[in-house]
């Protein structure tokens, strides 16, 4: 049986509604989980990137890879070198959204 302080850790208030809100609206723009699932998937470079989300323009690509920086959940890395590198990696926080992102795309692909 499930105890009364149990439960109480357990709801949800209006500031936690708001805030798993917010991470899903910015996780659902558009190009924004198919360039997580892409860094899950192995890219690193911007061309590969590229190659694997198909469609996306390299303006919106440099926006929405600039965005999930801001937000925590991929971290630039640039390597002074001839020509310079610049690597994207998922942080932490970036990879504990794949599970959730994979099971949405799943069922936005399943038949109703």
């Amino acid at each position: 049986m499930t105890s009364s302080a149990e439960v109480q850790t357990h709801l949800i208030d209006s500031a936690g509604c708001e805030a798993a809100g917010g991470i899903m609206a910015f996780v659902s723009r558009r190009w924004t989980s198919a360039i997580l699932l892409a860094g899950a998937r192995g890219a690193r470079r911007f061309g590969e990137y590229r190659r694997l989300v198909d469609g996306i323009s390299d303006r919106m690509l440099s926006a929405r890879l600039t965005e999930l920086e801001q937000h925590g959940l991929v971290h630039r890395e640039v390597i002074p070198s001839t020509p310079v590198q610049v690597l994207y990696h998922l942080t932490d926080r970036g990879r504990s959204l794949i599970g959730a992102v994979d099971v949405i795309t799943r069922l936005a692909h399943a038949p109703r």
